[in-house]
């Protein structure tokens, strides 16, 4: 399924704000957008709509569009504000390398928590793996998640090598664009600590939650250990809806 225009174009326009590439703070107007992407201005127009709902700019009346500066100041691992909710695409590498590590995958009869999670009877069975995400080789996030079986069969180590989503979007013509995710901290467990590189009196940063393919059916649970160097949580509201 192919990305609406307006959706690449936000994307590109975000990537250029992270490069800081626009230095007075403020996008150029729609006019000189439009003809630096070769589109319509009505394109531009969705795609900074599209940022400012999402916090990344905002619209100052009479004055123009202005990139917000707590935008730019945010340091966590994980940008959440685009398309595709998958790890592979949402991690923030600035120029670094991402690796996958996969740790392990079984099939499994899941608990009972998993089964209220996904909506799954007592004959389902779920993959369980277990990935450890880096960049430049330096461990990040210990990433435990479970899929049901039924939802997609042809899951292999090789492909969890790789994005799923990204494979989902490209091969199956299915995307992943919603998450329901709860965030929190708590000690470090051994585990945590050994393949994170954490001292024992450091924590961990915690996303866990379900995923979602675009009809709306529950596709993933997965929760996802931290390194705390690299979380912070960053949301926009709006005060006027």
């Amino acid at each position: 399924m192919k990305k609406p225009l307006y959706v690449s174009l936000a994307n590109a326009i975000k990537n250029n704000i992270s490069k800081h590439q626009y230095q007075t703070m403020k996008l150029p107007d729609e006019r000189t957008l439009a003809e630096e992407f070769a589109v319509s201005r009505s394109s531009i127009k969705r795609a900074i709509q599209l940022l400012a709902d999402q916090g990344i700019i905002f619209k100052k009346q009479g004055s123009g569009n202005f990139i917000n500066p707590l935008f730019l100041r945010n340091k966590t691992a994980l940008d959440y504000t685009g398309d595709n909710v998958g790890l592979t695409t949402s991690i923030v590498t600035n120029g670094k390398q991402q690796q996958i590590e996969v740790l392990n995958l079984d099939v499994v009869k899941p608990d009972a928590a998993i089964k209220e999670n996904l909506f799954l009877t007592a004959d389902d069975f779920v993959y369980s793996f277990k990935r450890l995400r880096k960049l430049d080789e330096v461990p990040i996030l210990i990433e435990q998640s479970y899929i049901p079986v039924k939802v997609f069969p042809q899951l292999s180590k090789k492909l969890l090598e790789h994005s799923l989503f990204n494979y989902l979007e490209d091969q199956e013509n299915t995307i992943i664009n919603r998450a329901y995710l709860d965030v929190t901290t708590e000690p470090s467990s051994v585990e945590d600590q050994d393949l994170l590189h954490l001292k024992t009196t450091e924590p961990v940063g915690i996303m866990a939650g379900i995923f979602f393919v675009d009809d709306g059916t529950p596709f993933e649970y997965s929760s996802m250990r931290l390194h705390y160097r690299y979380l912070n949580f960053s949301t926009f509201v709006n005060l006027g809806k």
